[in-house]
Formats: C-alpha cells, structure tokens, sequence
C-alpha cells in the first residue's frame, strides 16, 4: 500500500484548513504518479473528494464570520498604489 494510508485514516474533523489542503495536494501527487493500483487510486480519489469539500465548507464558514464580524457585506479589496 501506499505510504499516504495513515493520512486517509485521519477524521476530516481533526483537521486543520492547511493540513486538509496539504493531504489534498499529496493525494493529487500521489494519483498522478500513477504508481497505484485501481483500489488505491479510488480510495484516493474519494478522500480528496471529500478534502475538496471540507476545504470549501471551512472557507464559507469563514467567509460568513468575517462578514458577521464586518456586518456588512465583504467589500472589494484595492491596494493603494
């Protein structure tokens, strides 16, 4: 089996925003260096189906607490030139 198992056993729940994205990036490292067999590219695939949407889940939820900390709507950022 592939070194990455241990991570695949890990709770979505326990998981940081940067450790779920990290996972997800190892996973995509790991399903384009062909080197697994069918079992483990589905198993692959389906967890960072599911990192994808934990990802997307914590961004909105962070989005919705800066615009509650805001209480408004998030503005458009422009730097100063």
């Amino acid at each position: 089996m592939h070194n990455l198992d241990e991570l695949l056993k890990t709770p979505l729940e326990n998981l940081t925003y940067e450790q779920a994205l990290s996972q997800l990036e190892q996973i995509v490292n790991a399903l384009e260096s062909n080197e697994n067999s069918l079992d483990e590219a589905l198993a692959f695939f389906e967890r960072g189906q599911e990192l994808a949407r934990y990802c997307a889940d914590l961004l909105d939820h962070t989005e919705l607490k800066v615009k509650q900390i805001l209480g408004e709507e998030l503005a458009d950022f422009t730097p100063n030139s």
